[in-house]
Formats: structure tokens, sequence, C-alpha cells
């Protein structure tokens, strides 16, 4: 047989969206305090899960997640974009929430096989489309109360094909002054259900990383600049973190510190940044309280310094771009292969 196999013939590829599709299954991996170590990755055809109603991850927030893609490359490969980074980033949340924090090449191991069981269902190379991958880590171990530790932790890796989440055009932002995501010094920089759940009332962009842009000064020769906030109250974005990279590739500058309020004036392009979304342009922002208002696009299109972010970071994600960074791992026939990556 070849590998990777050809998209499946299931779906309409051109109309993909981010609605929740079945594949063929997903891969769990279970750990015990008592025996301290994690099982082998196990394949599992059927989506659905049984749970005790009193585990601690669906009574007290014992949870943490990751989200990353997979692509079908120019060269007919699959590769996923830096599944490392949201190893690393899972074991920190992990460590919020006094879960087992699964070691890197063991999440790899069933990243790479939940990807591999599904490469019929990566999207086809050429729509900007890729396989969302969400890993899902648990306490799965019946108990009430938190003292002393359940014994039964899970890892679920699962897999959907997806198009965009929030589309292509640009979105108008609000600043709330009423509410905060996650609070200071608190789990804002976790990957953790509780920080989700409220922002389902506005919108997913108040969990994206921010990016502020100023333009190249051609008449002090002063590079294009790229400022993102620092804070203990967000996530380590694998794409803020890649476009930094990417911006200092060109020769941009790049400040990472607190944005204060009084420089949104002065930004010439915002973009909000995440997995789902990848690069979503920020047309405006607006706070209703001081009747203030911050414009940065006048057309429905992306700013030129979004659009070379987008063509360098999509590029290497599809493949058409060289990898020069080492960010893309290579996908496996699951069937020649020991160790699933």
């Amino acid at each position: 047989m070849v590998w990777p196999p050809e998209p499946t013939s299931e779906f309409d590829w051109n109309n993909l969206g981010f609605a929740i599709t079945e594949v063929a299954g997903h891969v769990e991996t279970y750990y015990s305090r008592k025996e301290g170590k994690w099982t082998e990755p196990q394949w599992i055809t059927d989506p659905y899960v049984k749970i005790h109603g009193l585990a601690p991850g669906m009574n007290y927030g014992q949870q943490c997640y990751e989200g990353l893609k997979a692509f079908r490359q120019k060269d007919g490969q699959i590769r996923i974009f830096r599944p490392e980074q949201n190893a690393l980033r899972m074991q920190h949340s992990a460590s919020f929430i006094c879960l087992p924090e699964p070691p890197v090449d063991h999440f790899l191991k069933c990243v790479h096989l939940a990807v591999a069981n599904n490469a019929a269902y990566v999207p086809p190379y050429g729509l900007g489309a890729g396989m969302y991958i969400r890993p899902l880590l648990f306490a799965t171990g019946e108990q009430l109360g938190l003292n002393p530790p359940t014994d039964k932790y899970t890892l679920f890796v699962y897999v959907i094909p997806t198009g965009v989440y929030h589309g292509t055009h640009p979105i108008d932002a609000l600043i709330l002054d009423d509410f905060d995501r996650a609070a200071p010094q608190g789990t804002g920089s976790a990957k953790v259900g509780g920080n989700y759940a409220p922002v389902t009332h506005i919108e997913e962009f108040s969990t994206s990383g921010f990016i502020g842009m100023i333009h190249e000064n051609k008449e002090t020769g002063e590079p294009a600049k790229i400022v993102v906030p620092q804070s203990n109250s967000v996530i380590n974005s694998v794409t803020v973190n890649s476009c930094i990279e990417i911006a200092k590739f060109f020769g941009w500058n790049v400040e990472y510190r607190p944005v204060h309020y009084d420089e949104l004036s002065t930004f010439n392009e915002v973009v909000a940044a995440g997995t789902a979304a990848a690069l979503v342009p920020i047309k405006s922002i607006t706070q209703l309280s001081k009747d203030a208002k911050f414009e940065y696009l006048k057309e429905d299109e992306p700013g030129p310094m979004m659009k070379e972010l987008v063509r360098v970071l999509k590029g290497v994600q599809q493949g058409n771009e060289p990898d020069t960074f080492g960010w893309c791992q290579l996908v496996s026939d699951p069937n020649a292969t020991s160790n699933g990556h």
C-alpha cells in the first residue's frame, strides 16, 4: 500500500468547516501513580469515553488539553507542526493542576499514532485546510475529594479535519472592562478548560495571542517591529512564538513586554494568533467605556506585515516554503515503524 493514503472521498473537502466529523478512531494511554508509568498507546475506534461521574476531571477541573495541526504537504507527505512545543506546554499545564506530566517522547508517540491511523482524513494539499489534533489529559479515577490524588489518569488524542476557524476576513475586537479571562497569578498560562468556558459568551479571540505591528520607517531606516505582550495570564502560544522567529528571520525588531492601552494607537496592524485560527487580522479595537476606537484596516484585507508572516508560516506548514526552522515532523506509516514517529 502506498503511504500516505489519498484523502478519503467521504468529505466535501472544498467546504470543510470546523464541525466535528467522525474519523477512524483516537488514541488513549493510561497512567497509574502506583505503577509510576504510562501504558503503551491504545487505538480506540469508539469516540465516546466511559468515565465515572465522580472522576476529578469531571468535578474539580483536573483536565488540560492541547491544540496542534498536521498538514498534507506539497510533496504528498503528512507533517505535524511543532508538536514538541505542545508537549512542553501540556507539561506546564499539568503541573498547575496536579496531573502527571506526559514525557515529551510519549506525547509525540501518541500524537503521531493518532495522525497516522487517520491519515486518510488529512485534507488534500492546496486547500489551506489541515488536521486539528486535540490531546486531552484527564483525571479519570473515581473518588470524592482530591486528597489523596486519584490513581488513574488518561491521555486522549483525538483528530478532526478542519478548515479555518475564523475564516480569513478581518474582525472587530472589543475591550471589556468588566471581564477577565483569568485571574492574575492564576492559571491563565495553562491550557485548562476552566479558562475557556466563560469566553464562549464573547469570542475565542480573547484566548488568542496578540501581536502589534509597526511598519518600517523609510525616512529613518528603522526596521519593522512586532510587539508581543508579556504576561503570566496568557498561554505560551506556539503560533506567536513561530511568528517571532519569522520576524527575526526577516530582520524585524521584536519586543516581548507588557503592552499598555496607550500604545494601541501606535500600531499599524494588529493580529490575533492561535492554532485553530492561525493569524486573524484585527480591523479595529473598541473600548466602549472610553468611547474609544482604534482602526487598523480600511479594507477587508490583511496588512502587509501580516501577509508576510502568513506567507512563511503557512508556507512552512503546507510545504510551500523551505522548513529552515526545522519545525515540521514527518508522519510515518504506523505499520513500518515501531515507535510511531
